[in-house]
């Protein structure tokens, strides 16, 4: 049990950590275009990079570690955009995540609670 949750915890930090490279790594290329900076989007690109290396370490079959992920991206990037970049967020956004976190709910759980 103790093992089990300790898997858990380790997927979760490296769905975030997947999370913020590729939040972090879109906003960088979006900088060296918009300031018209190569060096700008060279680091981003690396950035998006580590990305597909953190999110490809969590031990899921594909489809379900990006249905599962694409959750945790898209809050993360709403809140960054709200918190980091000051954007206004609307409720019908907030209301999408929504959506799309149980729609990544259902893609994680569903089949065990589908199953007898």
């Amino acid at each position: 049990m103790e093992y089990q949750t300790a898997k858990l915890g380790l997927m979760q930090l490296l769905f975030v950590a997947a999370a913020v490279l590729e939040v972090g790594g879109d906003a960088v290329i979006r900088a060296g275009l918009r300031q018209q900076r190569w060096w700008l989007l060279i680091a981003g690109f690396l950035v998006l990079g580590s990305y597909g290396v953190v999110v490809n370490r969590i031990p899921l079959d594909f489809s379900r570690l990006l249905g599962v992920y694409v959750g945790v991206f898209t809050l993360a990037s709403v809140a960054a955009g709200r918190l980091v970049f000051g954007d206004r967020v609307p409720a019908t956004t907030w209301l999408g995540v929504l959506v799309i976190l149980l729609g990544s709910a259902i893609i994680q759980w569903g089949d065990r609670v589908a199953r007898p």
